[in-house]
């Protein structure tokens, strides 16, 4: 089980995809949502790994990476991401993120696009709620802890029609939710709180696709337009499902990147 180890923190992630013949593959980084792990990108490796070398990771304080003491800024989140990057010897890669990790992809853009080829940016937003909604979620878990939001969660996340016909899908994300480090939660929440990209991202010169969930309230496709006629190259395409659109529409959405990344 590979580790990263960090001055404050370890991260662990995943390869996949590097057979022999990996050397003629390009590099595909997956970035995983807040409360979720890496196995949210489970139905994307097992459609894309046969045409790119696949790097994915729990962020700080999610899945089996450590959590150092918060708060956290959008800045150090990105900076993992080039410590894997480094460490690992990838000179450049394709970017995938959602939510959270669509803002980190928003940032590693603006300050290392040249480490990037295509972008694909989902369910997300360049300015994701407001400082006054992340202030009270942050007062809320640490009142009530993040067992308390698992309903509100599945609702934000998934439409109901998908959350009835799949419900160990649905109940397996859950799961990662509840087992998040309350103090990586709420390190990540003091970053969404504080980030803000809606002016930098005309920097971004990457091809970009911004992907949305047609019935996302929480970054809904409005959200995801603003990126892609934001950025030099972006374009706009909507997915059936809520915020976890890839898990929800998973062969629509593969379909999609491995179309774009191939283009």
């Amino acid at each position: 089980m590979p580790f990263l180890d960090l001055p404050t923190h370890r991260l662990h992630y995943r390869l996949d995809g590097t057979d022999d013949t990996a050397s003629s593959k390009e590099w595909l980084v997956f970035c995983n949502s807040l409360g979720t792990d890496l196995h949210m990108w489970d139905e994307q490796v097992s459609e894309l790994a046969d045409d790119f070398r696949i790097l994915r990771y729990d962020r700080r304080g999610h899945g089996l990476s450590s959590a150092p003491p918060a708060p956290y800024a959008l800045d150090d989140l990105g900076s993992d991401v080039i410590s894997l990057l480094d460490a690992l010897d990838i000179s450049r890669a394709h970017f995938c993120g959602l939510s959270i990790g669509g803002l980190t992809g928003q940032w590693l853009g603006v300050h290392h696009g040249p480490r990037f080829g295509k972008m694909v940016l989902c369910a997300t937003a360049s300015r994701i709620g407001t400082a006054e909604g992340w202030t009270a979620r942050i007062s809320d878990v640490r009142i009530n802890g993040l067992a308390a939001l698992v309903p509100a969660t599945a609702e934000r996340w998934f439409t109901p029609d998908f959350a009835a016909a799949n419900p160990g899908v649905v109940t397996s994300v859950l799961d990662s939710f509840s087992r998040t480090s309350e103090e990586g939660y709420l390190g990540c929440c003091e970053a969404l709180r504080d980030a803000d990209l809606r002016e930098e991202i005309a920097s971004i010169s990457n091809p970009l696709l911004a992907l949305s969930g047609a019935d996302d309230a929480v970054c809904p496709p409005t959200d995801l337009e603003s990126i892609a006629h934001g950025v030099r190259d972006g374009r706009h395409v909507s997915l059936p499902g809520r915020h976890i659109v890839n898990v929800e529409t998973p062969h629509p959405f593969n379909a999609a990147v491995h179309d774009f990344l191939r283009r």
